[in-house]
């Protein structure tokens, strides 16, 4: 087995599956700090998701996983849990990602049957996990103005002041900071669900041509349009605008926003816009943030494109121009960001 991971940790491994004839290979990485790793024994096969010693009762994860398994939606298993080594040994949901269905298709909208499935999913998040009578680290972990404000900053420390190297004059940090504090404001004030948080191609596993959700241990309250921007303007797939407003249909078919009292189509349509210069412009401080501290280039060719999105986005609106111009003047949209060192 090799010294891919403590003997402590086979010894664990061992006691969970009863036996210690088993082989672990590591996973290859996406985003997270966290690392993961298949163990193999004999047909059978589980993941091992390995990160730093946590409180079983509290940890995110385990939170989550149970409220969202009691409200139907479709989670991997929790086989053991060694809380003092910082692992979980989880049901293993093999490779095949939403990102895979989407890009194996000559036409995307073949991909159709699966997004359906992961919006049924999405639908019972919003709907049922957020009024189940059991609740999780999502129901008091909150998408509030200081969390957006968080965001955005981290983006323009690690894209406009790191990747771009813009050297922004103190009148222009206070306007940029303006804007941001009045959209994020904006967000705040829209009504709340349990979100996910990280809602994109690659945290939709497809399994007997059944969907599973991954990497939610950051879920948290927050407009139903932080998931929806995250999958329909996600960064790792190119989604047309015709495609993204048939599934944008059945979302709001089927799920209880459009029936609550009072909802309006223009103001859905304007949070969706506003949390997608909020959510994309996010994605880009994330994608700036591997580069600058821990040298990863793997995500700088999704620069481009999702900044693209922001701009798209930002068109609706003039008030928040400065984003956009420091964008333009910075010929943000045109560089070649694979090639920067």
């Amino acid at each position: 087995m090799g010294d891919i991971v403590s003997n402590e940790i086979k010894s664990w491994i061992a006691n969970q599956i009863g036996t210690s004839e088993f082989s672990i290979t590591q996973l290859a990485g996406d985003a997270s700090a966290r690392r993961y790793y298949r163990v193999f024994q004999d047909e059978k096969t589980w993941v091992l998701m390995s990160w730093e010693p946590f409180d079983a009762a509290t940890y995110p994860f385990l939170s989550v996983q149970r409220q969202w398994a009691h409200s139907h939606i479709q989670v991997p298993n929790v086989i053991g849990v060694g809380d003092k080594l910082g692992v979980l040994l989880l049901e293993d949901l093999g490779d095949l990602t939403l990102e895979r269905k989407f890009w194996d298709n000559l036409k995307q909208e073949n991909s159709r049957e699966f997004y359906i499935k992961t919006l049924d999913e999405l639908i019972q998040v919003h709907d049922a996990a957020t009024y189940s009578d059991v609740k999780s680290t999502a129901n008091t972990t909150v998408f509030d103005t200081a969390k957006f404000m968080w965001e955005m900053n981290y983006a323009k420390e690690n894209l406009l002041l790191g990747v771009l190297k813009l050297k922004l004059s103190e009148s222009a940090l206070a306007e940029l900071d303006k804007a941001f504090l009045s959209f994020c404001s904006l967000l705040d004030a829209e009504p709340k669900v349990i979100c996910h948080r990280d809602f994109h191609s690659r945290n939709v596993m497809v399994k007997r041509n059944k969907v599973y959700l991954i990497d939610f241990q950051d879920a948290r309250m927050g407009p139903v349009q932080y998931d929806l921007v995250s999958l329909f303007k996600d960064s790792y797939v190119d989604m047309n605008d015709e495609y993204s407003s048939q599934l944008m249909s059945y979302y709001l078919e089927n799920a209880k926003i459009s029936k609550n009292p009072g909802f309006s189509m223009e103001q859905f349509n304007r949070t969706y816009e506003l949390q997608s210069v909020q959510r994309c412009f996010k994605a880009c401080g994330s994608f700036a943030s591997f580069m600058n501290l821990r040298g990863d280039r793997r995500y700088l060719k999704y620069l481009t494109p999702t900044l693209k999105r922001v701009m798209k986005a930002l068109s609706h609106f003039p008030e928040y121009s400065v984003l956009s111009g420091i964008l333009i003047d910075a010929g943000a949209l045109e560089k070649n960001y694979e090639t920067l060192t």
